[in-house]
Protein backbone atom coordinates (compact mmCIF):
# COMPACT_ATOMS: atom_id res chain seq x y z
CA UNK A 1 0.00 0.00 0.00
CA UNK A 2 1.03 3.72 -0.75
CA UNK A 3 0.55 6.63 1.33
CA UNK A 4 -3.10 7.73 0.57
CA UNK A 5 -4.26 11.32 1.04
CA UNK A 6 -7.21 11.23 3.14
CA UNK A 7 -7.37 14.83 4.52
CA UNK A 8 -5.76 18.18 2.62
CA UNK A 9 -7.41 21.60 4.20
CA UNK A 10 -6.91 24.96 4.54
CA UNK A 11 -9.33 27.19 6.10
CA UNK A 12 -9.15 31.11 6.30
CA UNK A 13 -9.80 32.15 9.76
CA UNK A 14 -9.37 36.21 9.02
CA UNK A 15 -6.71 38.24 7.42
CA UNK A 16 -4.37 37.07 10.02
CA UNK A 17 -4.76 33.92 10.76
CA UNK A 18 -5.74 30.12 8.69
CA UNK A 19 -5.84 26.45 9.63
CA UNK A 20 -4.21 23.84 7.64
CA UNK A 21 -5.02 19.68 8.37
CA UNK A 22 -2.72 17.28 6.51
CA UNK A 23 -3.32 13.86 7.61
CA UNK A 24 -2.32 10.57 5.54
CA UNK A 25 -2.78 7.16 5.91
CA UNK A 26 0.76 5.45 5.66
CA UNK A 27 1.45 1.83 4.94
CA UNK A 28 3.60 1.68 8.10
CA UNK A 29 3.74 3.78 11.32
CA UNK A 30 5.58 6.06 11.83
CA UNK A 31 8.63 6.02 14.29
CA UNK A 32 7.38 6.96 17.56
CA UNK A 33 3.37 6.18 16.57
CA UNK A 34 2.08 3.27 16.62
CA UNK A 35 -0.55 4.07 14.55
CA UNK A 36 -1.04 4.25 10.60
CA UNK A 37 -1.46 7.68 10.26
CA UNK A 38 1.07 10.58 9.69
CA UNK A 39 -0.66 13.98 10.54
CA UNK A 40 0.27 17.87 10.10
CA UNK A 41 -2.60 20.38 11.38
CA UNK A 42 -1.62 24.10 12.29
CA UNK A 43 -3.06 27.32 13.05
CA UNK A 44 -1.06 30.27 11.88
CA UNK A 45 -1.46 33.32 13.20
CA UNK A 46 0.32 36.87 11.74
CA UNK A 47 2.58 34.17 9.58
CA UNK A 48 3.96 32.04 12.96
CA UNK A 49 2.28 28.63 13.90
CA UNK A 50 1.22 29.14 17.27
CA UNK A 51 -0.74 25.65 17.66
CA UNK A 52 -0.13 22.27 15.50
CA UNK A 53 -0.89 18.86 16.52
CA UNK A 54 1.88 16.29 14.58
CA UNK A 55 3.75 13.10 14.80
CA UNK A 56 6.80 14.04 13.19
CA UNK A 57 9.12 11.13 13.06
CA UNK A 58 11.05 9.67 16.08
CA UNK A 59 9.34 12.15 18.10
CA UNK A 60 5.11 10.32 17.89
CA UNK A 61 2.20 11.54 18.57
CA UNK A 62 2.42 15.47 20.17
CA UNK A 63 1.34 19.29 19.83
CA UNK A 64 2.80 22.17 19.98
CA UNK A 65 1.15 24.83 22.07
CA UNK A 66 2.81 28.30 21.45
CA UNK A 67 6.89 26.98 22.74
CA UNK A 68 5.28 24.41 24.78
CA UNK A 69 5.64 21.08 23.27
CA UNK A 70 3.58 18.17 24.92
CA UNK A 71 2.86 14.64 24.32
CA UNK A 72 -0.95 13.76 22.63
CA UNK A 73 -2.51 10.35 22.49
CA UNK A 74 -3.92 9.43 19.58
CA UNK A 75 -6.76 7.37 19.44
CA UNK A 76 -8.98 8.05 15.67
CA UNK A 77 -8.53 10.48 13.15
CA UNK A 78 -12.17 12.00 13.96
CA UNK A 79 -10.97 12.73 17.60
CA UNK A 80 -7.32 14.09 16.69
CA UNK A 81 -9.24 16.82 14.22
CA UNK A 82 -11.59 17.27 17.01
CA UNK A 83 -9.16 17.60 19.89
CA UNK A 84 -7.45 20.04 17.21
CA UNK A 85 -10.76 22.43 16.61
CA UNK A 86 -11.25 22.35 20.63
CA UNK A 87 -7.35 24.00 21.17
CA UNK A 88 -7.89 26.29 18.03
CA UNK A 89 -11.12 27.48 19.59
CA UNK A 90 -9.59 28.18 23.05
CA UNK A 91 -6.73 29.64 21.90
CA UNK A 92 -8.25 31.80 19.65
CA UNK A 93 -10.84 33.01 22.80
CA UNK A 94 -7.76 33.30 25.07
CA UNK A 95 -5.86 35.82 23.00
CA UNK A 96 -8.40 37.35 20.82
CA UNK A 97 -9.74 38.50 24.60
CA UNK A 98 -6.52 39.23 25.63
CA UNK A 99 -6.24 42.02 22.74
CA UNK A 100 -9.35 44.05 24.06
Amino acid sequence: MKAKLLLKQHHVLSEKAFLEMIVWQVPHPVSGSEHSFKYRLALVVEQHCVLRYDNESGKGDHKHIGNNEVDYKFTTTQQLIEDFMTDVKLWRIKHEHSND
